[in-house]
């Protein structure tokens, strides 16, 4: 089993540069951080009513912020894709993940550049989560143009573009919500046909989705350990009955005194949280883990 972390990437943090060297030579496997453009003052579901992650923090230092149930953590982040890069400019072996990238809320085109673009420079270390956002950021959604109610299908026909466009000298798609004639575009993904896809979310039709264009799932840490290895039994199952074959699992917001249930669930991966202002503790312990594991 593999081990990586997931930082919230804020200016209040950690440098990201410091965390990408400091977790490469600890022999950590990977770094993910989120992908939140804003947070909206106004928002009619609470993230703690809207949320389907545990807490994040505990922190009461929030502030002038309007939104004063959302931990500051979620408004402070760096961007995603500009961060990765950076880290990957630093590192040779470390693995960077988006977790997730929020793709109802970025132009198919300029996002399967960016993807490509990043592969490339990383040599192949990109590993792209992906997902359509809980119901707490529906604000943040509708401010990019995407209404939140179709934003699964307009998810898939992104999904379904992109592919088009990493495979094809001359890529085109006409479909509800993407439609455009052919195109050149480049670079094209060093990993073929594409990075790893990882489908977030544990709603229970997020597998629906990870066969329909995913490698990979993206679970949050699940308290109930039987349920956890009978959806990912489930999941195999049925990648496999559609001829996608095994599907590759990786759980985020992973707690280090569950590993065993992971590893007995099939879990490929785990994703330790580093809090804010105590990333090199964390990094240290998930480190210790990984080598007695």
């Amino acid at each position: 089993m593999k081990f990586g972390v997931f930082s919230m990437n804020t200016d209040e943090g950690l440098d990201p540069l410091e965390l990408a060297r400091e977790a490469e030579g600890l022999g950590i496997e990977s770094v993910f951080v989120p992908d939140h453009s804003h947070v909206p003052a106004q928002r009619k579901v609470t993230w703690a009513d809207g949320s389907n992650t545990v807490k994040l923090t505990e922190r009461d230092d929030l502030g002038e912020a309007a939104t004063s149930d959302m931990p500051r953590d979620f408004y402070r982040n760096r961007e995603q894709f500009l961060t990765l890069a950076s880290m990957a400019a630093v590192t040779s072996t470390l693995r960077v993940g988006t977790g997730i990238c929020l793709v109802v809320q970025r132009d198919p085109i300029l996002l399967a550049k960016e993807v490509a673009t990043l592969d490339q420079l990383s040599n192949g270390r990109l590993l792209f989560g992906v997902g359509v956002g809980s119901p707490w950021n529906r604000e943040e959604i509708r401010n990019h143009g995407t209404e939140p109610r179709t934003r699964m299908k307009l998810m898939a026909e992104r999904m379904a573009a992109m592919q088009e466009i990493w495979n094809n000298d001359e890529a085109e798609y006409h479909g509800e919500f993407v439609d455009f004639d052919p195109i050149y575009s480049w670079p094209k993904p060093v990993q073929k046909p594409r990075p790893k896809v990882f489908v977030g979310g544990d709603h229970p039709h997020a597998l629906d989705r990870v066969i329909a264009y995913g490698d990979g799932w993206m679970p949050g840490h699940h308290d109930d350990a039987g349920l956890f290895r009978a959806r990912v039994a489930e999941l195999q199952e049925r990648a496999a009955t559609a001829g996608r074959g095994r599907m590759e699992i990786t759980v985020t917001l992973a707690h280090l005194d569950r590993l065993d249930d992971y590893a007995a669930a099939g879990a490929d991966r785990v994703l330790v949280m580093l809090p804010t202002g105590e990333e090199r503790k964390y990094l240290k312990d998930v480190a210790d883990a990984a080598s007695s594991f």
